[in-house]
């Protein structure tokens, strides 16, 4: 039987028993049914759960999201939405927060536990890769060994994800051979994670390589990636919740 821990934040007395009792039918242990923030922030302190579940709209506000932003920031554990909400605004402020899951209300048992594994699943590979992070220092003739390394045969191109490629003669991002248009910064956390496909740049690792001053946030690093996800064709970088972001071997 499964034995993950979970907490559910619900504020309806209907809805959280029908979880509670949903849940342990498959083998969940629930530790906590919470619908106040701060009590559950005082049960995360005592306690490690697995998986968080938390409604968006707690007493009729968005405290769900600002609990599920304090999560993200301090306490690396994965957690997923469970709301009546389909609003886009909404579905587009919590995405923010980079959960595992959304589940809309009413929801399907069967679907919850599928979410709650994929969930769990998602969260044990990134803390996976977050342990073979290379401690090494990142710096610009390791990261240019690591690169040419990675080029095919004579070339000074370094092929990733589907269609893209890095030259690093030119300092130039193409996808389908044709030039992506980045700034400086962008170019250069771009090359960070073509460097060690398959593993996480952290936070300090990109603020390090790519501001090289004083001045820089974790939020820094993650405006950058927005901004850069903006330009690229495609969804080819990847977060790893709390810990970086990585590109697929």
């Amino acid at each position: 039987m499964n034995r993950d821990k979970i907490i559910i934040v619900e504020d309806d007395e209907i809805t959280s028993l029908n979880l509670n009792i949903s849940l342990q039918k498959y083998g969940y242990s629930i530790i906590g049914v919470y619908d106040n923030v701060e009590q559950v922030k005082m049960k995360i302190a005592t306690v490690n759960p697995d998986l968080i579940i938390i409604d968006i709209s707690l007493d009729e506000s968005n405290d769900g999201i600002e609990l599920a932003q304090y999560i993200k920031e301090e306490c690396n554990i994965p957690f997923i939405y469970l709301t009546s909400y389909s609003d886009d605004e909404i579905i587009e402020e919590a995405k923010l927060t980079e959960p595992y899951g959304y589940i809309v209300k009413p929801f399907d048992p069967r679907s919850l536990h599928a979410t709650i594994q994929i969930a769990l699943f998602k969260f044990s590979q990134e803390y996976t890769r977050a342990n073979t992070v290379k401690t090494l220092q990142i710096d610009k003739k390791n990261l240019e060994n690591l690169l040419y390394a990675k080029r095919v045969a004579d070339t000074p191109i370094v092929p990733f994800g589907e269609e893209y490629h890095l030259d690093i003669n030119l300092f130039e991002t193409f996808y389908q051979n044709k030039k992506i248009r980045l700034t400086k910064k962008e170019n250069a956390f771009l090359r960070l994670l073509v460097a060690q496909l398959g593993s996480i740049i952290s936070f300090d690792q990109a603020r390090e390589y790519v501001w090289r001053e004083n001045g820089a946030t974790e939020n820094s690093v993650r405006t950058l990636v927005w901004r850069l996800r903006s330009k690229l064709p495609t969804d080819v970088i990847k977060n790893a919740s709390g810990i970086g972001y990585f590109i697929e071997e």
